[in-house]
């Protein structure tokens, strides 16, 4: 499943494409895609057709549309109620999906689902399409809700004190300008568990996924076990930026793919995986340990019907700590 960073390169290749166009046209393809929208497929369209987009927003892996409706705007809506839309057009990317944009002329991909024919744009292409092999992904139209906090919903162009409701348990990443380390800090002492258990809970930090928790935790040099509530404040601010810092290098190189499904709009993967130090490396010689003339292989274990991947050298296991 793609993790921040994926979600963040489509994003923003989204945003130079998507905003401020008008979406003239909608064809679904496979009903199953637009499954989460529980009005069915006609309301699906209908709340589409005529909108105009006018921004691209994610909060963790979260992606969504804001949508203003051009007839309100052409009947004499306020300038600020045309900045602050209603509905928003949702996207989970799932397994697969993908969210990419062709011109008209290239031919439907195998997998093709949704279609949405843009209003033209010199240069750009005409159509975004929505493609998912194994149909985990999906679409659907959801309010938009003030924010909690009355921060922006997400990271945007045009920041908004509005969220997509589907969104709107979500805590906010390490990537976004409003994300309050003291916040988390509080919440995090609270939570009496293990540090990977907390660091994948989306009420807490959104968007950190297991490939991301064990690469922040290995350049934090602590291990996933480590008690919640034992943390010291430096300890969760080495912690909060290392996985700041990592999902950064994977953004810069366009992400960690891999499966071949994962493209970003313009049809490339992402190659961070060449850069991993824990995830994936299992048996492995410790980079930090290597470096420093010490003998240590990286260790997989199983946790939550996942992998967690540590180094037992420089990440030692705590005493009495939470699995």
């Amino acid at each position: 499943m793609p993790e921040l960073p994926e979600v963040e390169v489509v994003r923003r290749g989204l945003v130079s494409w998507v905003r401020g166009r008008s979406i003239e046209a909608v064809d679904v393809l496979d009903p199953r895609s637009v499954r989460r929208h529980s009005l069915g497929v006609r309301d699906f369209i209908g709340n589409l057709e005529g909108t105009t987009v006018t921004d691209v927003v994610r909060r963790g892996k979260f992606l969504w549309l804001p949508l203003s409706d051009n007839s309100q705007a052409q009947e004499g809506a306020t300038p600020d109620a045309f900045a602050r839309p209603a509905v928003a057009l949702m996207a989970h990317l799932g397994m697969s999906g993908q969210l990419l944009m062709q011109d008209s002329q290239v031919p439907d991909e195998k997998h093709l689902k949704v279609r949405f024919r843009l209003s033209a744009r010199d240069g750009m292409p005409k159509e975004l399409r929505f493609v998912d092999q194994r149909i985990f992904g999906g679409l659907f139209v959801t309010a938009m809700v003030p924010t909690d906090d009355g921060g922006p919903g997400g990271l945007a162009e045009s920041p908004l004190p509005l969220i997509a409701e589907e969104a709107s348990h979500i805590a906010r990443d390490p990537l976004d300008p409003a994300f309050s380390f003291d916040l988390f800090y509080r919440r995090l002492r609270k939570r009496k568990t293990g540090l990977k258990r907390a660091l994948l809970d989306q009420g807490l930090v959104s968007g950190i996924g297991n490939i991301y928790a064990d690469e922040a935790l290995w350049r934090a040099r602590l291990h996933y076990a480590r008690p919640t509530e034992t943390l010291r404040r430096g300890e969760a601010e080495r912690v909060v930026s290392s996985a700041r810092e990592v999902m950064l290098d994977a953004l810069a190189a366009g992400g960690t793919s891999f499966d071949s499904l994962y493209v970003n709009v313009n049809g490339a993967s992402g190659y961070f995986d060449r850069s991993l130090n824990a995830y994936g490396r299992e048996g492995e010689p410790c980079k930090r340990c290597a470096a420093a003339g010490i003998h240590a292989t990286i260790r997989r274990e199983q946790f939550m019907n996942r992998s967690s991947h540590t180094c037992p050298v420089c990440q030692p296991r705590p005493r009495n700590g939470h699995w």
